[in-house]
């Protein structure tokens, strides 16, 4: 009964998924203005001619002046639909959307899924083929076998542009890609190892296909079906494709095949493999079970027969996941980017190398933190990436890409694969290109970076990032056990005293000394020893700003938890001095169309003019350091006079303190935001503004506008935050939010590991 409603629960969910708040998953949106007749004078007629007559005459410009370069159609006749079988093509249409979705939110390409009514496959091909103008290139899905091979076998003739059938080949990358790293992890060869596999349809023979490529031999491989063994002069249920397989043989049954194989791959259903099978493999077996939603043998049950196994299904709650996400987004990004013609073998292997060798990298902090309860270290539960692991996209997407290139299948070479990987990347890790100049500056220096935190997992991720990143050292206040058994559970691969050094708040022989200086600074504001010393026993933040008065340390970033005041009221105690006090915390937010700096959204409640002008100047200041002209609007309720509210006085007043001195950098206020980001509104408003262009940082009078801004950028206008950045300590101290990522962490330390030289 438990477990009846808990599936009508799931299937409701799915079904609400679906339907709301507005049927299906995708939908189109114009990238260029309709706002007016001029705007559709050029979307259309007449101006859309142009566009017509420079594709007529050089068809290649359709990729420079339509959406056809970045344009995939999932086509599907929905006769092979997951483990649904032959529903039809509208049944297909739920499964096709979801593809299209996926295409967009892992490779950021655009998609049409197209449902056919056509059961023939060369009238599907035909109809396939007609479609080349409008796609840059094809991804056939969840059509049976074998008709799917005589449609790819006829586009791909036919059609130049690239054709793909992810179920044979999506699959057989990734399988490939497990499978080299399994015989990595078992010390075996591709071309000694002896492989059985079930299932005779487009996924299994493209798999072995594939591992033939890879170094299997022929000889080795035993293909079986319903029917049995595939074996010479066997009819019954026999095509070209399994033909290939067949071996001469007296064996008829899979129990009889399996006999000391190395490798059992699995395609078919649902308990093909039982456990007295595998006793009879050979040691350390590999077996990759991969029907969906039961495997041909559940991982339990080969370990309780064979405990040194390594084990591959098609779900996502056991390890090694064989998920064609890992593939079809970035091979077509790849293929897509150079103009390819085809998606041939070379780009086949340059994908699964760059899949195999992700997953013998470290583990990324975006992954970590998607996949929170599993540990990713290479071995044998993790011999594939993770399907959100944002590198892929640059490893994968660029090895296709060089791959095309190299092999001739490319129209537009790729000149650079470098540079090409980079831009790839910075499209995943959005901060990453206007934090370029500030992990230059940071590599110039070695910083230490104490972290109050030292036990939180972001930390320790953040601190490995550091290490492989920078030159930087980072240092983390915690308990060393703690830190090593979360370290180690995280599959993090640096390990304290080895690779960072650790401040025991239970056990530091500098601890006489923290207290010590903490009272010297505090015993005329009424801290006493026993609370000197209490506090430099429990108060991470404390340790790690002592260290930095200390010069144990050169800056520290704390806050992952707590309250910001909190952390910035002893950061203030111990660090702050007549020359360095804290001005305003900035943001950074990084969105769709460029940066735009927050500030004071933390330290400041109701700042004075004084206060408001000496965030305006540190802006200016750390606006610089991203490479990044200032360009500053002072903000408020008013707007250039028209209401005496206190905002607006402040505002003012603050103007008028900048306006007394020479400043290096435009500004203007007070005025509201949509002035300061339109500047044809502003004009409007306001024709002889200082301003030219939107304003790029957004001063506020209150911290709880700012604040709101900040919060709504990030969690309504799909904005990534860098910071907060405290300005006025010196680049000594940084004082995070809770909501921070791994990522976010890495972020901070390189502007807390950059010189004061370059911090300006």
């Amino acid at each position: 009964m438990a477990e009846d409603i808990r599936n009508d629960s799931l299937r409701k969910a799915a079904l609400d998924y679906h339907e709301f708040p507005k049927p299906g998953k995708l939908e189109i949106r114009a990238t260029k203005p309709m706002a007016n007749g001029r705007d559709l004078a050029r979307a259309y007629s007449p101006g859309v001619a142009e566009a017509c007559l420079e594709i007529r005459d050089d068809p290649a410009t359709a990729a420079r002046y339509t959406a056809r370069g970045n344009l995939v159609a999932v086509v599907s006749n929905g006769t092979a639909v997951l483990g649904l079988g032959n529903i039809g093509a509208a049944a297909s249409k739920p499964v096709m959307e979801g593809k299209a979705v996926l295409f967009k939110k892992f490779a950021n390409i655009d998609c049409f899924d197209i449902e056919v009514n056509e059961s023939d496959p060369e009238k599907l091909a035909d109809i396939v083929c007609a479609l080349e103008p409008t796609f840059g290139a094809i991804n056939l899905e969840d059509i049976k076998a074998p008709d799917c091979f005589i449609v790819e076998q006829i586009c791909r003739a036919r059609m130049n542009i690239p054709v793909f059938h992810d179920d044979q080949h999506g699959t057989a990358i990734v399988v490939g890609a497990a499978a080299l790293n399994a015989m990595r992890v078992t010390g075996k060869r591709f071309e000694e190892i002896k492989l059985v596999s079930t299932g005779g349809g487009a996924a299994g023979i493209a798999c072995l296909n594939m591992l033939l490529k890879l170094g299997v031999k022929r000889e080795n491989v035993w293909l079986c079906d319903i029917h049995g063994l595939v074996h010479e002069g066997r009819a019954e249920d026999m095509t070209p494709q399994k033909a290939a397989f067949a071996q001469k043989t007296d064996l008829r049954t899979l129990e009889e095949a399996i006999e000391g194989a190395d490798m059992f791959l699995g395609l078919s259903g649902p308990g093909v493999l039982r456990p007295e099978m595998v006793k009879k493999m050979a040691k350390q077996p590999v077996i990759f079970a991969l029907a969906n939603p039961t495997p041909e043998i559940m991982p339990d049950e080969v370990k309780a027969v064979a405990p040194d196994a390594i084990i591959a299904t098609g779900r996502s709650d056991y390890p090694n996941q064989v998920n064609n996400v890992l593939c079809f987004p970035f091979i077509f990004r790849g293929a897509l980017d150079v103009g390819a013609t085809e998606i041939n073998d070379a780009m086949q292997i340059g994908c699964i190398e760059g899949i195999a060798a992700l997953a013998r990298a470290t583990t990324a902090a975006e992954v970590a933190a998607a996949y929170q309860d599993e540990r990713m270290d290479f071995g044998p539960d993790y011999l594939i990436p993770k399907p959100f692991d944002p590198r892929l996209m640059g490893v994968v997407a660029s090895a296709v890409a060089k791959a095309a290139t190299e092999s001739g299948v490319a129209t537009k070479p790729l000149p650079d694969a470098k540079a090409y990987k980079d831009s790839l990347d910075q499209s995943v890790f959005k901060s990453a290109l206007i934090m370029r100049p500030v992990f230059a500056a940071a590599s110039q220096a070695e910083r230490r970076i104490a972290f109050a935190e030292g036990e939180d997992e972001r930390v320790l991720r953040a601190a490995q990032g550091m290490i492989e990143e920078t030159t930087d050292k980072p240092i983390l206040i915690g308990r060393p056990e703690v830190i090593a058994m979360r370290a180690e559970r995280a599959g993090v691969k640096i390990r304290p005293g080895a690779d960072f050094e650790v401040v025991n708040p239970e056990n530091d022989s500098r601890y006489r000394q923290y207290w010590q200086a903490y009272y010297s600074l505090m015993a005329r504001k009424g801290i006493t020893p026993d609370l000197a010393k209490a506090i430099l026993r429990t108060n991470t933040t404390a340790i790690g700003a002592i260290m930095v008065h200390q010069d144990h340390a050169d800056s520290m970033i704390c806050g992952t938890f707590g309250q910001y005041l909190w952390h910035l009221n002893y950061v203030t105690q111990i660090l702050g001095t007549r020359e360095h006090q804290p001005i305003g915390a900035l943001s950074l937010m990084i969105l769709e169309d460029g940066p735009l700096f927050v500030a004071d959204t933390h330290v400041h409640t109701e700042p004075t003019p004084e206060q408001i002008a000496e965030t305006v100047v540190a802006t200016a200041r750390h606006v610089r350091r991203f490479g990044v002209v200032p360009n500053i609007a002072l903000c408020s309720h008013s707007e250039f006079g028209n209401l005496n509210c206190m905002t607006g006085r402040n505002m003012r007043a603050a103007l008028e303190i900048l306006d007394s001195q020479p400043r290096d950098f435009a500004y203007e206020g007070e005025m509201h935001i949509d002035s300061a980001l339109t500047p044809d509104l502003r004009a409007r408003n306001f024709p002889h503004s200082r301003l030219e262009g939107p304003a790029n940082a957004l001063v506020f009078a209150i911290a709880d506008a700012a604040s709101g801004v900040r919060n709504i950028l990030k969690t309504k206008g799909g904005g990534l935050e860098v910071g907060p950045i405290l300005m006025g300590m010196a680049n000594r101290a940084h004082i995070v939010t809770p909501s921070i990522t791994s990522r976010g962490l890495l972020n901070m330390s390189a502007i807390a590991g950059t010189p004061v030289a370059h911090y300006g």
